[in-house]
């Protein structure tokens, strides 16, 4: 089913293997800068016509103009209502994983003690307001609620706003799944807005929606350029790109799990990359094979085929294990699985992946919904530089310093000397003016 690259005889210097492997497993072709072409006047209408625009933008794309733009209450207690008791069961499951997770890693104020009479506090401040998105598009991402509202509860941000498209099926409301994971959370400040316009919103304010300080949350090509044209008005996570996987197996790995976490990933998006990083060209051949009988049943088979057989696809053959972990570490994938002998040890060599899923009984897919961690992960190779999203994202350091007279005396004259050493000499004049008295 997919093509292969074969990196057997590629051995680049040591200095250079990030940047050779990086360019030679390529990606989907976007083209941002069209995008931003796109979403540049809905982004300045929404700023300047407000809930209005939002509306207009909703029709347009959506096909759907709601009654209005936040959705009410009761739309919200009514989906809860109706929520199947074994979704309610898997999402209840899904947030208590997840919050585990966050209030473990939510970090805590520390007081340092530089030298007597002088602290300096690392003070931990949640966000005051964030704007949190929800994509519609070919599936109703109810999982995503979850994995962006969860850490920004456990960071404690006060002021929490959720937006997902407009639905013609369902009145003009987002899915009514959606809505059940807000009810079940808490949280009542919705909006039915997609795209660009839902993110402008966020950024400027429209109706009963404030600005708020931070826009996270995954979506399509339109949605990441918005967040890169509204960046600097408002905070973001990070410009997420289309799904990916790159897994590395050896002749140990079973081809039927392969196959089947390969189909996974390609199952979201036509554009979904999944790539094969491999040793064996027996296990290719088995995954092929395999990947062949499972699309045959798989509900969305034409969208697999397609992601599949794209030019971000490939099975990747390597001369052995060590080049496989060089490969995916320049390829710095979203999702990353092991499927090797001693897959914890090669998973600790690994350096860039937005997640790493160890082992043949960890698929990507349990981390999408239920293992504790977030699925909302650096895409497009930022891995090698960005985090995924976590209770940290919505949480701020701030310096608290406190010094009394004594401790001001013993180091002033250090600041009196550094501030004349930048030709800056009224900020030690600010030190000297004190220590004269």
């Amino acid at each position: 089913m997919m093509r292969r690259l074969d990196l057997r005889n590629l051995d680049p210097a040591a200095e250079e293997w990030q940047w050779v492997y990086s360019a030679a497993v390529p990606r989907a072709e976007l083209d941002v800068e069209h995008a931003m072409a796109a979403i540049r006047p809905i982004c300045e209408d929404v700023k300047s016509r407000g809930a209005d625009a939002v509306l207009d933008a909703g029709e347009r794309f959506d096909g759907v103009r709601p009654t209005q733009l936040r959705v009410p209450p009761a739309a919200i207690t009514d989906a809860l209502d109706a929520l199947a008791p074994d979704i309610r069961a898997g999402l209840e499951e899904s947030i208590r994983r997840l919050r585990q997770t966050c209030e473990a890693e939510l970090e805590h104020t520390l007081v340092t003690d530089v030298a007597p009479g002088a602290t300096v506090e690392r003070r931990i401040v949640p966000m005051q307001r964030v704007g949190l998105y929800v994509p519609g598009g070919l599936a109703p991402l109810v999982s995503t609620v979850i994995m962006n509202a969860v850490p920004a509860q456990v960071a404690g941000v006060p002021g929490i706003a959720l937006a997902s498209p407009p639905n013609a099926e369902f009145g003009g409301l987002p899915h009514p799944t959606i809505l059940a994971a807000c009810g079940l959370l808490g949280i009542d400040e919705v909006y039915s807005a997609g795209g660009a316009q839902a993110l402008a919103m966020f950024a400027y304010g429209a109706g009963e929606c404030r600005p708020v300080n931070l826009i996270t949350g995954p979506g399509n090509i339109y949605v990441a350029a918005a967040k890169r044209y509204l960046q600097g008005t408002v905070s973001i996570d990070a410009e997420a790109g289309p799904t990916e996987i790159a897994i590395i197996a050896d002749r140990t790995a079973d081809a039927a799990f392969v196959a089947a976490d390969l189909i996974s990933q390609a199952e979201h998006d036509p554009m979904a990359a999944s790539v094969l990083i491999t040793d064996s060209e027996q296990l290719a051949d088995a995954v092929d094979s395999a990947l062949v009988d499972q699309i045959g049943t798989a509900k969305h088979a034409d969208r697999i085929r397609t992601a599949l057989e794209g030019q971000q696809s490939a099975t990747v053959l390597v001369r052995d294990v060590d080049q496989a972990v060089q490969v995916a570490n320049g390829y710095a994938a979203e999702h990353l699985e092991i499927h090797t002998a001693a897959a914890a040890d090669v998973a600790a060599r690994i350096v860039n992946a937005g997640a790493v899923f160890v082992g043949s009984h960890t698929p990507v897919s349990l981390g999408d919904y239920a293992a504790g961690s977030n699925h909302v992960l650096p895409t497009a190779g930022c891995a090698c530089h960005s985090s995924g999203l976590s209770v940290r994202a919505f949480c701020k350091n701030m310096h608290v310093v406190t010094y009394d007279e004594a401790a001001l005396r013993e180091v002033g004259d250090h600041v009196v000397v550094l501030a004349e050493a930048e030709n800056l000499p009224s900020h030690g004049a600010a030190v000297t003016i004190r220590m004269s008295r």
